[in-house]
């Protein structure tokens, strides 16, 4: 009986669908570009699946002060397609790699008018079950500097001014340590001199004189 009922539970988890799990999507936070470049869209996620052939990767685009999202590439049933009337319809190409997971995009000939948020959104199947990811990407005339960058060149500054004052202190010790030690070599050799003179004069003394009786 407990055989039957074993079998029985067996045959009814296999007929049971496998249950989706979630999916994480990643993207970047902020991107800075120039007005006439190119720039790369990624977007990758994360899957405790195997790579599904039925993986799919959708972008849409918001831009700045508008308030609805509209689709700008799909890619699905291993093919990619790209929205013919949206902004970036002769300006976009997929660029990513499916199979690793990777959905990135690439945007051409950037303007002013390209500001604004991309969000990408991933499917793998079972796995379907996850939110978007959203980049906002801003064009400049130039780029400005971002304030990591001046973080790190203050910070490069300040250690190696430490670097320098730490070797000037050593050196200047050295200096001190070496000016000591010859003075002391110079005075120990005027030392030595002067016994070796007074040696000499002791030694080159003259004999004291002996006056002989004088004899008619």
């Amino acid at each position: 009986m407990l055989t039957i009922l074993a079998l029985a539970s067996i045959v009814l988890l296999g007929i049971v669908p496998q249950q989706s799990e979630a999916i994480v999507i990643y993207t970047g936070w902020e991107r800075h570009a120039l007005v006439g470049s190119d720039i790369r869209l990624s977007c990758s996620f994360f899957s405790w699946r195997w790579t599904s052939e039925d993986v799919t990767f959708s972008w849409s685009y918001r831009p700045d002060g508008a308030r609805d999202s509209i689709s700008i590439f799909h890619y699905t049933g291993g093919a990619p397609y790209v929205d013919n009337k949206g902004p970036f319809r002769d300006r976009l190409e997929f660029v990513g790699n499916p199979a690793r997971r990777d959905g990135s995009i690439l945007l051409k000939n950037l303007d002013y008018g390209d500001n604004g948020t991309f969000t990408c959104d991933a499917k793998n199947p079972p796995d379907i079950v996850g939110r978007a990811s959203s980049v906002r990407l801003l064009v400049f005339e130039k780029v400005p500097i971002q304030a990591g960058v001046i973080t790190g060149a203050i910070i490069g500054a300040v250690l190696g001014l430490l670097v320098l004052i730490v070797v000037i202190y050593y050196l200047m010790r050295f200096l001190v340590a070496r000016r000591v030690f010859n003075l002391s070599v110079s005075k120990h050799g005027r030392k030595g001199k002067g016994k070796e003179g007074s040696q000499q004069r002791q030694l080159w003394r003259p004999p004291p004189v002996t006056l002989l009786p004088l004899t008619s």
